[in-house]
């Protein structure tokens, strides 16, 4: 479970921080081709915290979105948005019969998971999604990039592609893609994290503090180069996050 004093947080910034701004945009990019072909009924978001990327997604593809967390702090905020369908749960034992949706979306989740329990949700998705159903999922990528925030957050896991993709073969998927994403700004998060926060010492904290305009303008802009060349087909060979595009094996 993520740290719930991180919820308040994302709330603050998840409208308009230049992470999930560009994230968002990436995102996009990859489901615009998958709604234009497919009209899913039932979305499920498992994992949504806040409720932001659910309401996004409904308001962008007109997808009945069921949000689901296993944490109130976060359907709260949802709430207060205004986002339907709320229900709190774990997604290692969803409260939903089987095949009860066309798509599953889980943004950022399982890595709060410790190492080897994620199968237990990606088999939750399986169980959960009808025979063809359409699953993305984004992770956390990577070791080395464990930082502050990955602390703060509670974040118990990062992967690789190839252990993702096993993960998600294993559980009955077929992967339509993985890729790496949020890569341009490795450098940046290589010094950042194995350079001064090590040399620097300091707390655990949260990493989606508001930062100065152009400072934000600045780092959106390696995100908004990534949202036009993953789309295009592009596989990034390294990043800080994974995005796997998958379908139930019927």
């Amino acid at each position: 479970m993520m740290n719930p004093a991180e919820f308040a947080n994302i709330a603050k910034a998840e409208n308009a921080f230049w992470w999930y701004r560009g994230q968002r945009r990436i995102m996009f990019g990859l489901l615009d081709p998958v709604a234009a072909k497919r009209k899913f009924r039932r979305v499920l978001e498992a994992g949504a915290g806040t409720g932001h990327f659910a309401k996004e997604l409904e308001q962008r593809y007109g997808w009945p979105m069921y949000p689901l967390d296993l944490g109130w702090e976060g359907l709260e905020y949802a709430k207060s948005l205004g986002v339907g369908r709320l229900l709190q749960g774990d997604i290692q034992t969803l409260p939903y019969r089987d095949a009860a949706f066309d798509a599953v979306v889980s943004m950022d989740v399982i890595v709060h998971l410790p190492r080897g329990e994620e199968s237990e949700p990606l088999r939750e998705f399986h169980r959960v999604l009808e025979p063809g159903g359409f699953l993305a999922l984004r992770a956390s990528a990577l070791d080395i990039l464990r930082s502050h925030h990955s602390e703060f957050a509670m974040e118990r896991q990062r992967f690789t592609r190839s252990r993702l993709m096993r993960a998600a073969e294993e559980a009955g998927f077929r992967v339509l893609r993985c890729t790496y994403a949020n890569s341009l700004l490795m450098p940046v998060a290589l010094m950042k994290f194995r350079v001064i926060e090590p040399l620097f010492g300091g707390e655990p904290s949260s990493g989606v503090e508001p930062v100065a305009p152009w400072l934000d303008r600045l780092l959106y802009a390696p995100l908004a180069v990534e949202s036009k060349i993953i789309p295009a087909g592009v596989d990034l060979p390294l990043g800080q996050s994974l995005i796997l595009l998958a379908e139930r094996s019927v």
